[in-house]
């Protein structure tokens, strides 16, 4: 099985170039000089071009800084992640090859890097399109790894949509968000964000050179997952990125609005930066990658550092007033084990004299049937937390919510359900990189549906168009668009729901605050 997987992975990950070979080279031109790309299933595709200079030496924890001009540079290849832990041949858990970086790629400080997919031609040098809307993508993975090399993360079949597709790489982990006070004093006050402020350098440089590749930046919307979910809120917040971007779209990235303190983050950097066996900044910025990567107590976190993110909330004021597409799928928290009676009992605890009604919705006729209504109940929960988002946003910008249920078929689908991340291969039109996959008509027919909404938000800042269902605004009636077999709008309960919540543990009153909990493992 692992032996197919890498394989299929190594296979994929040299598509592009082969394609590439029997055609005329794409080529552009930007503002540190000229392109020459590759053709990808159809489309121009230019991979790996530095959107800011290598962060190493005295860069490194520093605000990116503009790349240097190249003159010509062949861009028909996927650049090195930034450093993390790369996963074992196979992923990990239900994560498998697709979902990860390629090994083979390896990582590397110099990894500031973005791949764009283009639906105009640009054999001539000139796009034979203008005015294109663009998607800028961010990864998920904890803010601790992730790389725009991710096989599902192949813009070719939105760009044949009409979309330009945006791939971008940031720094994670300690390279991406080590705080300290002396990297604070150094800086004006603020440190930190170093993950978000590559986001926004990517962000400025895709609007001062995207017209080149056929792209309007006045277009732009952003997209994330997990950890990208959670930085489009990040860019949402932050006054450096305001009139960067039109659109959002978080998935699984939570509702927002709270970030980590900076005392904090600066206490747990001090103490990272002590497990380095060095006594200055400057001896650290010395240090091999290895070496960082070795520290401990430190993990990627967006903080409120009153420059990038401003302080203070919870909510973080927005500075971007935008319309949102956001959602997750059916079984983020996982697959449920309940039974009947237990289901019942558990109904009956939290929702009291309306566990009747509760019930009703999510009945409990058979052992089979409780465990599909948990799952169901713990994933409407969700849309309380949207509606408070709605609620507080005060914004006449509609949010368009989903839940994606469809199940992404492979040997271990009955095991993790519609987990996190599988709905990227359907969001992007990519099954067709999925690995070891009996991958159906049907499956493809949900990738068209699904990738087609996505780009009509880009194009729009509404998913409706053509013959797709009709998508309701949350905004209007707290509908919720369920993506899955037979898409359709449908209203949970949020006021039954609500009064149905799991209690919360107490905390008690001398304890401290507790850290932001990490993104889920994507």
């Amino acid at each position: 099985m692992k032996t197919t997987l890498m394989l299929t992975a190594a296979l994929a990950a040299s598509a592009i170039a082969t394609a590439g070979m029997a055609q005329t080279p794409p080529r552009a031109t930007t503002a540190q000089g000229a392109l020459t790309g590759t053709i990808d299933n159809g489309v121009a595709a230019f991979l790996g071009v530095p959107f800011a200079a290598a962060p190493t030496g005295a860069n490194r924890w520093a605000a990116p800084k503009a790349a240097a001009n190249w003159g010509t540079k062949v861009a028909d290849k996927y650049g090195p992640a930034c450093p993390q832990v790369l996963a074992p041949p196979g992923g990990r858990a239900q994560w498998t090859d697709e979902f990860m970086h390629p090994a083979a790629l390896g990582t590397s400080e110099d990894c500031l890097n973005l791949n764009i997919w283009t639906p105009a031609n640009l054999t001539s040098g000139r796009p034979s399109q203008s005015g294109l809307p663009v998607l800028v993508y961010i990864y998920g993975g904890a803010f601790n790894e992730g790389s725009n090399a991710v096989a599902v993360y192949n813009g070719a079949n939105m760009a044949k949509k009409g979309v330009i597709f945006v791939g971008i790489n940031y720094r994670v982990g300690p390279f991406g968000f080590l705080a300290t006070p002396e990297l604070s004093a150094e800086q004006g006050g603020a440190s930190g964000n170093y993950g978000i402020q590559d986001q926004i350098a990517a962000l400025r440089w895709v609007h001062d050179n995207i017209a080149t590749f056929g792209g309007d930046p006045s277009k732009v919307t952003i997209a994330g997952q997990s950890a990208g979910g959670m930085s489009v809120h990040a860019l949402i917040a932050s006054p450096p990125a305001k009139g960067l971007f039109r659109g959002a779209i978080v998935e699984a990235g939570g509702i927002g609005g709270t970030f980590g303190p900076k005392t904090t983050a600066e206490t747990n950097g001090q103490a990272f930066v002590g497990t380095l066996g060095t006594t200055t900044l400057a001896d650290a910025r010395k240090l091999t990658v290895e070496q960082v990567m070795a520290g401990k107590g430190t993990r990627g976190a967006v903080l409120a550092d009153g420059k990038i993110i401003p302080a203070g909330g919870p909510p973080t004021p927005a500075a971007s007033d935008v319309p949102v597409l956001i959602g997750a799928n059916l079984n983020e928290g996982g697959v449920k084990t309940v039974t009947a009676e237990a289901w019942k009992a558990d109904l009956q605890t939290r929702y009291g004299a309306r566990a009747a009604d509760a019930l009703k919705l999510y009945p409990a006729n058979s052992d089979a049937e409780a465990k599909a209504s948990a799952e169901q109940e713990a994933a409407d929960r969700t849309f309380i937390t949207y509606q408070d988002f709605v609620t507080r946003r005060a914004s006449s910008q509609p949010v368009y919510a989903y839940q994606f249920t469809h199940v992404l078929p492979g040997p271990k689908s009955a095991q993790y359900g519609a987990f996190h991340t599988s709905e990227l291969p359907y969001v992007f039109n990519t099954l067709h990189l999925t690995v070891a996959r009996p991958i159906t008509a049907e499956d493809r027919r949900i990738g068209d549906e699904t990738s087609s909404y996505w780009a009509n938000f880009v194009k729009t800042g509404n998913p409706n168009g053509g013959a797709l269902p009709r998508w309701p605004a949350f905004n209007d009636g707290r509908q919720v668009m369920n993506l899955g077999d037979k898409p359709a709008a449908r209203s949970p309960d949020l006021d039954l729901l609500r009064s149905g919540q799991p209690p919360r543990p107490a905390t008690p009153a001398a304890a401290p605050a507790p850290a932001p909990a990490p993104a889920p493992a994507r």
